[in-house]
């Protein structure tokens, strides 16, 4: 990447580290040296009180003072010599207060002068210097007590510059070191750091493409940790809205669909129901007006315009009460009722209800003497199924005039067959059948009063019960089947 949060991490330590290090070397050769003679003065002085202190108390002179002044000069590497007021010297240190004897004479009658001298402080009896004497300097302090004790006290001081440089040296030396160690641990760090955050950029590009399989898993309990947990509770939210809204948007497409079905449907049943009222009307408004303007005065005849009336009516209140019901199976407000019942007893009565009508068409049917079968579906609406798949086999009879039922169990399942003897279907016609209106012989259709919407509602129902049905062509015939479930 070429902004890597890493690389960025890296160069601005390193930076600092090296601004760092440049600020203190700055520091040094400004302010070093300053604080150095600062912190020299601030030993003197400790050592001025040390002896002032001595002498309010009374017990300069005391071997419990002199070890008190040789801890100090031994500490703070300071010579110091004083001298009471009968000019007789009481102290001077080991490490060189000896030197210090004459320059103190010297200082008290005002005949001492050192190769360079700088006043750096003077105070209520003393003066604090910087001199130079050869190639040593010095921090020097010398004054004189209330009490009448004259002092001087002296520390060398070593070259500033000289060790500015070495400690800048130093410095440099470190910084180097330490910036590229802190570069390299901080290098690590970062990708120690960046890797979630690597983790929740390649969840949030799956998101992107509305792939919410990725979730992110850490247990540093840190705030990284906390935006992968929202980002996960998002990604559910997400998902669960995206579901919500296709699941929404199927439902309206399937919406859309049915509607544009019903409209479909809507307009070609008019116009089916237009083209199948017509000749019956037509007839019907016929022999009404040749009635009623005394066509035959022959009661014969008008007896028979009566009949064809009469027939005409009852075939279009019977194609009327069938699309009543095929608008219902269609249009999904008729309910299903699943109950367990015998379809060989439902098959039975049928049969003998419907003799008459065999007996009078010369048709034989026939129904093995089946044991009791029971099966999962509404009864009436299979009823009406195998009373249009009957009422077919009889209007469609020829050959033997026969009718054969059956039933066949197989696999949890009772398939109903009913075959009559005749002529077979055309082969491009069998897919028709279930068709609204459609007819394969119409003027035979017409001549037994069919309407064409029986086998649809066969259709209808079946599918409303998610059950297989149909048709085939068998030897000297026609077969049509449904299935129920055991």
């Amino acid at each position: 990447m070429k902004h890597s949060i890493k690389r960025q991490f890296a160069l601005i330590f390193m930076a600092v580290m090296a601004g760092t290090v440049l600020l203190c070397i700055l520091l040094n050769n400004l302010f070093l040296g300053q604080y150095y003679i600062r912190s020299k003065m601030d030993v003197i002085l400790d050592a001025y009180q040390i002896i002032s202190q001595g002498a309010k108390n009374n017990v300069y002179g005391t071997q419990e003072f002199t070890e008190q002044l040789n801890d100090v000069c031994s500490i703070y590497n300071i010579t110091i010599c004083t001298m009471d007021a009968n000019s007789q010297i009481n102290y001077k240190s080991i490490n060189g207060g000896k030197e210090l004897e004459a320059q103190l004479i010297g200082y008290i009658f005002g005949i001492y002068r050192g190769d360079e001298i700088k006043i750096l402080s003077e105070g209520d009896g003393y003066v604090i210097q910087r001199i130079r004497s050869g190639d040593d300097e010095y921090l020097e302090m010398y004054g004189r007590l209330n009490s009448g004790i004259s002092f001087i006290m002296r520390t060398p001081i070593e070259s500033i510059r000289e060790s500015a440089k070495i400690a800048n040296r130093f410095f440099a030396y470190v910084g180097v070191i330490g910036v590229l160690a802190g570069g390299i641990i901080v290098w690590f760090v970062a990708r120690r750091i960046t890797r979630p955050i690597l983790t929740l950029n390649r969840i949030s590009e799956q998101m992107v493409h509305l792939d919410f399989e990725a979730k992110y898993r850490g247990d540093a309990r840190n705030e990284i940790d906390l935006l992968g947990e929202n980002i996960n509770k998002l990604s559910a939210s997400l998902e669960k809205s995206i579901s919500e809204l296709k699941t929404a948007n199927n439902e309206l497409q399937k919406d859309i669909e049915r509607k544009e079905q019903i409209d479909e449907m809507r307009k070609e049943f008019l116009a089916n129901v237009s083209h199948e009222l017509k000749t019956p009307i037509a007839l019907i408004q016929g022999y009404a007006e040749g009635l009623s303007e005394g066509v035959s005065d022959d009661p014969e005849s008008t007896a028979f315009y009566c009949e064809v009336i009469m027939d005409e009516a009852s075939k279009m209140n019977n194609m009327v009460k069938k699309l009543l019901t095929l608008n219902q199976l269609e249009f999904g407000n008729d309910m299903v009722s699943m109950e367990r019942f015998d379809i060989t007893a439902l098959i039975k009565n049928y049969i003998q209800s419907a003799s008459i009508l065999t007996r009078q068409n010369g048709i034989t049917v026939e129904f093995p003497d089946y044991p009791p079968v029971y099966v999962w579906a509404d009864e009436y609406k299979t009823e009406e199924v195998f009373m249009n798949y009957f009422s077919n086999a009889v209007n469609h009879c020829g050959g033997e005039r026969k009718i054969t039922v059956s039933l066949e169990e197989a696999d949890g399942r009772v398939r109903v067959s009913v075959f009559n003897t005749g002529e077979q279907i055309p082969e491009d016609a069998i897919p028709h059948l279930w068709e609204k209106f459609y007819k394969v012989d119409k003027a035979r259709t017409r001549e037994y009063g069919g309407s064409g919407v029986g086998l649809s509602i066969v259709k209808a129902i079946m599918e409303s019960m998610n059950r297989d049905y149909g048709v085939e062509n068998r030897e000297k015939g026609v077969c049509f089947w449904f299935e129920l479930e055991q």
